[in-house]
């Protein structure tokens, strides 16, 4: 795959139909990204939520271990989901360099 020159928006010019296919396409794996980013936050804030609330259960103690894995689990879940977005934000990176032959 080539690398896609990003241009001013404001500047006209003609633009190859193959590389804006190509950009575009790479701008929605961006924004899905950041969409994935965003639900293992809201995933990771409903663990963390969940077991706060279980470990104010005062009546039932032995609900307590639940809580515990909730919150285990809630920083497995923000871990894990930053580290897949920085990971593919770095692959797109490269992608989106610009070639150094192009001017």
């Amino acid at each position: 795959m080539k690398k896609v020159k990003l241009h001013n928006p404001f500047k006209p010019q003609v633009i190859n139909e193959k590389k804006l296919r190509e950009h575009l396409a790479l701008e929605r794996t961006k924004l899905a990204n950041e969409r994935t980013l965003l639900a293992y936050i809201r995933a990771s804030l409903y663990l963390l939520v969940g077991g706060i609330a279980l470990l104010q259960l005062k009546e039932y103690p032995r609900l307590h271990w639940v809580g515990y894995a909730s919150l285990v689990i809630c920083v497995l879940f923000i871990i894990i989901g930053i580290w897949r977005y920085i990971a593919l934000e770095r692959k797109l990176k490269n992608l989106l360099l610009p070639d150094e032959d192009e001017s």
